[in-house]
């Protein structure tokens, strides 16, 4: 294989990133975002490296025509899609279940699994099925690639995957805890570990990735042996829109009481809970600035988030046993310094603490924000699930020109 670029998609429902990344120093070529697929007002922004971004608004009716948009911006700067130095594209799949535990080249067999895994994950994988599809029609030739956000979990032990239902019930329906962000988590870790100069196999990390969507690994010698999301991106801690954990007898109390319908709780729970059900806003910015001003709903919607956050990373020094660092990223977890501050406040015993100037400080790169001497690391490291998601594709399908198809 000659060509040393990755491309990078991330398809949703009505949108497209992506990133086009050489691999041979790390440089973003291209970065670039179509959003409103198939709504009124279709936004196409692109940005090449050095250039000025360009962003039109339009008629993009769906994912093929995202797709070709992005193809149009890429000629433009002299990137296209037919150049031989694209060795591969890389796709982000949202739920790849058991069978998936590493990046994978994709045939119809893994298309067939992708989508066997819908009823587990119905807003992502069609999503991500239709720009994968989208893209074999653009590049047929190319190795297309899937990397997906529960493989990074797939380490965990049957204790900590396990719910404790009866397991029948749970195999048939393939009941587990699946876990999520895992490309994240896996960055972030590992990056935590070059910033101590240690190895990840000699480093145990509790990661908090704090976005809208939020969740927490612990991160034993680089594998995962535990964290907050399970069979859907429901479960653990508070988000933006979602409840994170709750008595599951709750739904059964709004279908019998409520007279709410599965679909009326679903949307409950997914998308009118969390900060934004609390406090009427899910953008910590503005829920910091109600706070300030005195405003005691955000107030106690952020200490419910902060105390979930707590008992999470409390658990997780159980789990590890010994914890060299904890890493916030993410969102909220790279620019909020009152979550990392009150986060590990009141943790001393645990041996967490924040240096108040080194926290405050706002920077682009990983950094300590912890007191020197500490005995637990902790650290603000920016994600980047794109050069992770480019980095396991080059990977995969630069190993000696075998593609290794599962």
């Amino acid at each position: 294989m000659s060509g040393s670029r990755v491309l990078v998609l991330n398809s949703g429902s009505s949108s497209v990133k992506y990133q086009l990344i050489d691999m041979r120093g790390g440089e973003r070529l291209a970065v670039g975002l179509v959003e409103r697929i198939g709504e009124g007002g279709s936004r196409v922004k692109h940005t090449p490296a050095g250039g000025e971004s360009r962003e039109w608004n339009g008629s993009v009716p769906g994912h093929d025509a995202a797709l070709k948009a992005m193809a149009t911006e890429l000629d433009r700067d002299g990137l296209g899609l037919d150049s031989p130095e694209l060795a591969a594209i890389g796709h982000r799949v949202v739920h790849g279940g058991l069978r998936f535990t590493e990046p994978t080249v994709i045939d119809d067999a893994v298309l067939a699994e992708i989508e066997r895994l819908i009823p587990v994950a119905p807003l992502h994988n069609p999503a991500n099925l239709t720009g994968i599809r989208t893209a074999q029609t653009l590049r047929p030739d190319l190795p297309q690639v899937a990397v997906f956000d529960t493989a990074f979990h797939t380490t965990m032990p049957e204790s900590a995957a396990r719910y404790a239902i009866d397991v029948e019930t749970a195999d048939a329906h393939r009941i587990r805890r699946y876990g999520f962000h895992g490309t994240s988590h896996a960055y972030v870790s590992r990056e935590t570990a070059r910033l101590l100069g240690r190895a990840p196999e000699d480093v145990n990390v509790i990661v908090l990735h704090l976005g809208n969507g939020a969740s927490a690994s612990a991160v034993r010698g680089g594998r995962c042996v535990d964290t907050s999301m399970g069979l859907t991106p429901l479960e653990g801690l508070v988000m933006g829109t979602r409840s994170g954990d709750m008595d599951p007898a709750v739904i059964f109390h709004l279908m019998r009481v409520g007279e709410m319908s599965a679909d009326e709780i679903d949307t409950l729970l997914n998308n009118r809970s969390g900060l934004i059900g609390l406090c009427g806003d899910n953008d910590m910015r503005e829920i910091r600035r109600r706070v300030d001003a005195g405003d005691e709903r955000a107030r106690l919607a952020f200490d419910i988030y902060i105390h979930r956050l707590k008992k999470y990373i409390g658990a997780y020094c159980a789990v590890l046993g010994r914890v060299d660092a904890v890493a916030f990223t993410a969102g909220v977890g790279e620019n909020s310094a009152p979550v990392r501050e009150a986060a590990v406040a009141g943790l001393e015993g645990l041996g967490l603490a924040v240096d108040g100037e080194l926290n405050a400080v706002r920077g682009e790169g990983a950094r300590l924000i912890s007191p020197a001497g500490a005995r637990v690391a902790v650290a603000v490291v920016p994600t980047d699930e794109e050069m992770e998601i480019a980095a396991q594709t080059y990977a995969l399908v630069n190993d000696s020109g075998n593609l290794n198809l599962t």
